[in-house]
């Protein structure tokens, strides 16, 4: 969890991207087959952060159906992450 647990719409907490990398490099010491998802407060700003940090899966809620064009604001998520 990328929030406090209770409730969508809430803002990412940006120490987590400290923990990913944590996390990231424990599951890579230790030859893990483990995938890092993060559900919380991802949106477009963020998402590139996130995956650089090890996400391997990220969760996009309210962003997502919040916006006015699903099919734009993945399009912009995934320009986000390839650049």
């Amino acid at each position: 969890m990328s929030v406090n647990p209770g409730f969508g719409g809430q803002k990412f907490i940006p120490q987590v991207i400290d923990k990913i990398r944590t996390l990231k490099r424990f599951i890579e010491d230790k030859g893990l087959a483990t995938l890092i998802e993060v559900d919380g407060g991802i949106n477009i700003d963020n998402a590139k952060d996130t995956a650089s940090a090890g996400a391997d899966i990220l969760v996009m809620g309210s962003a997502f159906f919040n916006s006015n064009d699903y099919k734009e604001t993945m399009k912009r998520v995934k320009e986000r992450l390839a650049n």
